[in-house]
């Protein structure tokens, strides 16, 4: 029995490109699930959990990317993957502020009701 397989395509849309605070954005990320998530550019391919090595990718503002991730968890981690992407790792003007990794089953915050 084989674990699910998915991926999707993401664009690096943060004007820095994927430098190291959004690259240590995504080992956190990544880190959260018990899936193996890949980052591939060209025919490079590399570990979403290796800070090192998303560095080495040069992906800069522009680039497309594919994410994958094989495991029980393998679609739920690449949406999570994807929304960093989607929001230019919190460096967009309109997104500040925002999670860095939304998994929806984990929360430092006990109490979540409005204020």
């Amino acid at each position: 029995m084989s674990a699910p397989s998915h991926e999707r395509s993401v664009r690096v849309l943060n004007r820095q490109g994927l430098h190291a605070r959004p690259a240590d954005l995504l080992v956190r990320c990544a880190s959260e699930f018990q899936s193996q998530i890949f980052l591939q550019k060209g025919s490079e391919k590399v570990d979403c959990r290796s800070i090192l090595s998303l560095l080495t990718l040069g992906a800069t503002e522009g680039t497309d990317l594919t994410v994958s991730a094989n495991g029980d968890d393998a679609e739920q981690a690449i949406e999570a993957v994807g929304r960093l992407f989607d929001l230019g790792f919190n460096e967009l003007d309109e997104s500040p502020g925002s999670p860095a990794c939304s998994t929806g089953g984990t929360s430092d915050s006990p109490d979540q009701s409005p204020s």
